[in-house]
């Protein structure tokens, strides 16, 4: 059934499949980026990492003010803390 003629035709055939969608599959555009192009993306980096740091410090301390705020509000805190029972 599975001779060496088959076998290696079948190999070759697989080959010529993949070649032939991975040229097809290429549909990005080529683009140049230009040197004023580079400088400027470059530029304007430590201004987008700051922003990324600063939004992310926000989020930690928001979430971090929630939680703690539910935790506080769980039974063994609000015993010691406030001598109220769990609501």
């Amino acid at each position: 059934m599975w001779n060496f003629k088959s076998v290696t035709l079948f190999v070759a055939s697989l080959v010529a499949v993949v070649l032939i969608s991975m040229s097809m599959a290429n549909a990005n555009e080529k683009k140049t980026i230009t040197p004023k192009e580079f400088a400027q993306t470059i530029s304007e980096v430590p201004n987008k990492v700051g922003n990324f740091l600063t939004n992310e410090v926000e989020k930690t301390k928001a979430y971090q003010k929630e939680t703690w705020s539910k935790t506080m509000k769980t039974w063994p805190w609000n015993k010691i803390f406030k001598g109220k029972d769990n609501e």
